[in-house]
């Protein structure tokens, strides 16, 4: 791991008369996505060498698994992967929806895939 870790980024809230936004990032550059897991499925366990990924889960049975702690989120719950560390998403059940915010140079062919039962490891 990095000893020069990039402060974990913090969420601002702001009210509006309609009601209120969170901003994850502001000016600078990130790689999101939306990642979707089918039912019961999961994510190959996996780490990346040259980003921090922040996960917001947008369902409820979303699993995460960082650093070898299993973490089941309610939806907007927010979890820091620094980079280095083990992870992976899984469903417990239903199909879920998880807000993945990459910091960091992103780059696919950055997977060290340890387990994962497509065959990919």
């Amino acid at each position: 791991m990095p000893t020069d870790l990039r402060p974990e980024p913090e969420v601002e809230t702001e009210r509006r008369p309609w009601g209120a936004f969170e901003r994850f990032t502001l000016n600078e550059p990130t790689t999101v996505k939306i990642i979707h897991v089918d039912a019961g499925q999961r994510l190959s366990l996996q780490r990346h060498r040259h980003r921090d990924e922040l996960w917001v889960a947008l369902d409820a049975g979303a699993v995460f698994e960082v650093g070898g702690e299993r973490i089941e989120p309610a939806p907007g719950d927010r979890v820091l992967v620094r980079a280095g560390q083990t992870h992976r998403i899984g469903s417990a059940g239903p199909a879920v929806r998880v807000l993945e915010i990459a910091f960091g140079d992103f780059d696919e062919d950055d997977i060290e895939r340890l387990e994962d039962a497509y065959g990919r490891a």
